[in-house]
């Protein structure tokens, strides 16, 4: 499965973005999805994850309440909607994917896309 993960920008602190994940097979409806981010001299970080059939979400402490994950099954897509936005979310943001549900364990996930920057202006 390859993912492209594209709708990152410059945004203003408080705005939105909204992030897609495409993936190149139909089998995409059969996998749990993530996002992690990674800033400059950061270590890479959980997001959030939904399970294949969009019945369990789970999210980063520093995203809860602001970030909501979802997915399109039928687009092969999945979706992360940033709301309140902070300079502390600027990072680029990668998608993964896998048969397995692993959560935020990025090294359960066997597929990943090439991640797309996004920039918060205080």
């Amino acid at each position: 499965v390859q993912l492209q993960a594209f709708g990152g920008g410059l945004v203003q602190a408080g705005g939105s973005l909204r992030l897609s994940c495409e993936a190149s097979e139909r089998t995409f409806s059969d996998y749990a999805v993530a996002w992690f981010r990674q800033a400059p001299g950061k270590e890479r970080e959980f997001v959030a994850s939904i399970s294949w059939n969009s019945v369990s979400t789970y999210y980063g402490d520093s995203v809860k309440d602001r970030f909501t994950i979802s997915r399109d099954n039928a687009k092969n897509t999945a979706y992360l909607q940033m709301n309140s936005l902070k300079p502390e979310d600027t990072a680029v943001y990668y998608c993964a994917a896998d048969p397995r549900d692993w959560v935020g364990w990025a090294s359960g996930y066997d597929y990943w896309g090439q991640g797309t920057l996004v920039t918060v202006s205080s």
